[in-house]
């Protein structure tokens, strides 16, 4: 019961059409590195639910108090004064090759993490959505295939936010509350979608370029050199051969919890 209570809490919080709002996010600070996007190894793997882009999927949901259209993205977290915490991330999946293993390394030392999921990786496995919020992940949006957003017209990014939303409000009964560019390409569209849904747009700071299977030991660099309070890691879990990626994981999460760092996620608040 309890364990309910938590991944309704924690996980996705308020969905695409939410009242709430962001706490205390703040843009890009000194030496903030830009939102740039990183390509996945290979493409995802399609699904027998990929569609072309259409007008819509059913009902239009009504977008009740949208949030307030950024202009940029949030690259790093205004946790409390003398908190050192930080945020860690994962995009693409969700992977039965990979995700459980990270689903598993977070367990072992209780630390909640983000995991923004593409739509047609989601629709197969949803039982990982489900494991996700069980354990109190948040979950956010990245899209249904990982397309280039700012490639695309206003009504072909609808279906591939709006689908994405839908798919995890079935599997964990919250809609994300949150969003990310794939690439990390944004533009005023993408914006004012996520917006209209209810989402907030969350980048990163420190890139760890695990897309690029650099080795083990350089993606734990990475994160360990750029760990500071506030700072959100983008690592993947999907998109190609993400076993670096597990791995570093096991390295570099105890010792960033040894070193006094909290690894948590973002808490939005009531507006």
């Amino acid at each position: 019961m309890l364990r309910g209570f938590t991944a309704v809490g924690l996980a996705a919080l308020t969905g695409c059409t939410a009242t709430d709002r962001a706490a205390a996010p703040t843009g890009p600070g000194p030496g903030a590195a830009p939102a740039a996007g990183a390509p996945a190894a290979r493409p995802l793997k399609p699904s027998a639910y990929r569609l072309s882009p259409i007008a819509g999927y059913g009902p239009q949901r009504a977008a009740r108090a949208p949030l307030k259209v950024r202009h940029e993205p949030i690259l790093n977290w205004d946790f409390e004064r003398g908190d050192r915490a930080m945020v860690l991330t994962f995009d693409d999946g969700p992977d039965p090759r990979y995700t459980p293993d990270i689903l598993r390394t977070l367990r072992k030392h209780d630390v909640r993490a983000m995991f923004f999921v593409c739509g047609e990786m989601a629709v197969e496995n949803k039982d990982l959505l489900r494991e996700m919020a069980d354990d109190g992940h948040v979950i956010g949006n990245h899209t249904w295939t990982h397309p280039l957003l700012t490639r695309m017209t206003r009504s072909g990014m609808r279906p591939e936010i709006e689908r994405t939303c839908e798919v995890v409000e079935d599997a964990v009964g919250e809609a994300p509350a949150w969003f990310r560019a794939p690439y990390g390409a944004w533009n005023r569209a993408a914006f004012r979608l996520g917006a209209e849904l209810g989402m907030e747009p969350l980048a990163w700071t420190v890139d760890t370029l695990d897309w690029n299977t650099p080795g083990t030991g350089t993606i734990v660099s990475r994160v360990l050199g750029g760990a500071a309070p506030g700072v959100i890691v983008l690592n993947h879990d999907a998109g190609g051969n993400r076993s670096q990626s597990v791995a570093a994981l096991r390295e570099y999460l105890p010792a960033l919890l040894d070193d006094g760092y909290r690894v948590t996620v973002p808490r939005r608040r009531l507006a």
